[in-house]
């Protein structure tokens, strides 16, 4: 459903938003080392929510990702996605078209404008701060 860019933003996200609850920086290697993703690639995505101010940075030996914890409840998960694929899941086409619309739908079209629009209900009332609760209580997990 998301891009694997996404996923692993979503899951950083989480991540870090659990570390910031307890009052913790981290850094990209502990970010990677607990969501299974590749260092490189994962720092790209989590600089990119910085640029978004999404997520906060410190440089320096005490440095590292975090989130004000004041703002965890404000930050929904629609901010995240499209701060890394921006509404493109929200307007694509279902089987990958080029065009794809109410004029000329693809087979699938208008059963996608029903889930689409379920997904952006999801994504604007889901906040960060309640799937680090999740994952800090042990009701979810990042990795297997």
């Amino acid at each position: 459903m998301f891009s694997k860019s996404c996923e692993y933003g979503i899951k950083a996200m989480i991540y870090i938003a659990s570390q910031s609850m307890l009052d913790r920086r981290v850094k990209i290697g502990e970010v990677v080392e607990h969501i299974d993703s590749p260092v490189a690639f994962t720092a790209k995505i989590v600089g990119a929510l910085v640029k978004e101010n999404v997520v906060q940075s410190v440089t320096g030996p005490y440095g590292g990702f975090y989130i004000d914890k004041h703002r965890m409840s404000q930050i929904m998960m629609i901010d995240i996605v499209t701060a890394i694929d921006g509404d493109s899941i929200f307007n694509g086409c279902g089987l990958g078209l080029k065009e794809c619309d109410n004029e000329q739908p693809c087979p699938m079209h208008y059963k996608f404008v029903k889930i689409r629009a379920d997904l952006k209900r999801m994504l604007n009332s889901t906040s960060i701060l309640e799937l680090a609760q999740g994952l800090e209580s042990g009701k979810s997990i990042l990795m297997r």
